[in-house]
């Protein structure tokens, strides 16, 4: 194998090495390095961060070199500091999440139903003695073929944007078997009671998911302070060596997926865990096989 000799120079690269460098390193640190032949790669080149391998049969892959390893490790040190304990706690939960077989959003913009009001100019009948006032709001249909109705339809639907700390779902190709899921991180006990303050909030992410969950440290709040109807996860320990312990489970109501939030997750890059196995090599032969006997049984 021929390997192509990076930048030996030792004044820095003309072109600062940004965010958009650092991130082609780790796609080529965790794939089989086929190289992409643009200009990204050719200042990581010229920087001496990668080395072009040629093979006997003329195939060209990309390798890191030791300064482009350190350089990740830096970038990958600086980013743990400059984490909140927030943002650590929804790491290690979501990595417990990963780790359970499920898959996992953040940072998600998703539209939900939290209320619906009576239609349009549709005024509810008056109560009367035979006919007590009924104050439960009906949904509107979901199919009208009178546009007037329709309208009045869409304007009786109260939305709100909701963004969940954690939106999983079970890796399945069912539908039915997806349960749909969402977990809220909150490192301190003032943002957990600021949370539970916002009703429209929390009908928002009951709206999107089967199950919900509270997520937080050890004594910031106690279960009866929380909605019954929410689950409550604790972590036990410091966040980078303690354990999330289940306090109680969420109540489980049944939910389909509006079409609006199977778009948002097709559009977001769901998480992926540091212990998933790397691309492996197109091309790469088949394993020999072992011997098999030549006597047949």
């Amino acid at each position: 194998m021929t390997v192509l000799p990076s930048s030996t120079s030792a004044s820095p690269p003309s072109t600062p090495i940004t965010r958009f460098h650092r991130t082609r390193l780790m796609q080529i640190w965790r794939s089989a390095g086929w190289p992409c032949k643009d200009g990204l790669e050719i200042d990581l080149l010229a920087a001496g961060l990668i080395s072009l391998h040629i093979a006997p049969d003329g195939c060209e892959t990309l390798r890191l070199t030791d300064e482009g390893i350190r350089t990740l490790a830096r970038a990958r040190q600086r980013s743990v500091r400059a984490l909140s304990l927030h943002d650590r706690l929804g790491q290690k939960f979501a990595a417990q999440l990963l780790a359970s077989g499920r898959i996992v959003w953040t940072e998600l913009s998703l539209r939900a139903v939290i209320d619906t009001v009576p239609m349009g100019d549709v005024v509810p009948p008056a109560a009367t003695a035979d006919a007590p006032a009924n104050n439960t709001p009906a949904m509107a249909p979901l199919w009208t073929e009178d546009d007037h109705a329709a309208a009045a339809r869409a304007a009786a639907n109260v939305w709100r944007m909701a963004r969940p700390d954690l939106f999983s779902v079970r890796n399945t190709s069912v539908p039915a078997y997806l349960q749909p899921m969402v977990h809220e991180v909150k490192a301190s006990r003032a943002d957990l009671l600021s949370d539970l303050r916002h009703d429209a909030k929390r009908q928002a992410y009951q709206w999107l998911c089967e199950e919900c969950y509270y997520v937080f440290p050890a004594g910031i709040a106690e279960p009866d302070e929380i909605p019954e109807h929410f689950g409550i996860w604790v972590l036990r320990g410091s966040v980078e060596d303690g354990r999330f312990e289940l306090l109680r489970p969420a109540r489980h109501n049944r939910c389909t997926l509006p079409f609006s939030v199977w778009m948002a997750l097709c559009k977001a890059t769901p998480l992926r865990s540091d212990d998933d196995v790397a691309q492996t090599h197109l091309g790469e032969p088949d394993p020999p096989a072992t011997d098999a006997p030549t006597t047949p049984p």
